[in-house]
């Protein structure tokens, strides 16, 4: 079998050889990049990453919201569980504080808003047999010495207990004493020094739950030595 060869065909001589088009591509003259040809115009065009879709961003942030919401979800278990651990102690000090904070402010002549209340019960309840200013300090005396039991605890806690409790009997046996301060005329609602009494029940409420805590755990301690 023959092979023919084509031979190229050469323009005549004196005419000029037709010159082939110029051929170019439009590259986004923002982003060229230095191509891998030798010549210096060589260049390629960039093209930028699409942005990912929506859900993929949602997807994506989801796994931090979640971690955050975990660590706060411990951080209040912590804490809930600490509390809990220490609330029969955090109620007897916030009573203390109250009863030492009141107790000093009497010691100071019209330092406290329920002085002369306190006193005219007192006075009441003795028959007037004592001088005012006794009472007073006595007042004073007893209500420092129930916070500071309250405060401290361990030993002195028991005895401020009962304290507390025969003192909150005297301060509401005022709502019988003392009638025309503690009501308002012709109505069942309370004056400001009756609201000044009548809201000492939470502070009756909160030293029952820490008397009910003192006193059944000796009961428990006591089980626990006999069965051991």
């Amino acid at each position: 079998m023959r092979s023919y060869t084509a031979e190229p065909s050469l323009p005549p001589p004196g005419a000029m050889p037709h010159a082939r088009p110029h051929l170019s591509i439009a590259t986004p003259a923002s982003t060229p990049v230095s191509g891998s040809g030798s010549g210096p115009d060589s260049t390629v065009a960039s093209v930028p990453p699409a942005p990912a879709p929506a859900p993929e961003r949602a997807a994506a942030a989801a796994p931090t919201t979640a971690t955050a919401m975990t660590a706060g979800a411990q951080a209040l278990n912590r804490l809930a569980a600490y509390i809990n651990a220490h609330s029969h102690a955090l109620l007897r000090v916030t009573v203390g504080i109250v009863f030492f904070g009141f107790g000093v402010l009497k010691l100071f002549p019209s330092a406290s808003p329920a002085e002369q209340l306190a006193v005219d019960a007192a006075t009441k309840m003795t028959l007037g047999m004592v001088p005012e200013t006794v009472l007073l300090l006595s007042l004073a005396a007893l209500e420092t010495a129930i916070g500071i039991g309250l405060i401290v605890g361990r030993r002195l806690l028991r005895p401020a207990l009962v304290a507390f409790f025969l003192h909150m009997g005297g301060v509401f046996s005022t709502l019988l004493l003392l009638p025309d301060a503690m009501w308002q005329p012709l109505s069942p609602a309370p004056t400001m020094e009756g609201q000044y009494v009548v809201k000492n029940v939470v502070l009756v409420a909160v030293c029952l739950v820490v008397a009910a805590h003192e006193w059944g755990r000796g009961d428990r301690s006591g089980a626990g030595n006999g069965a051991g």
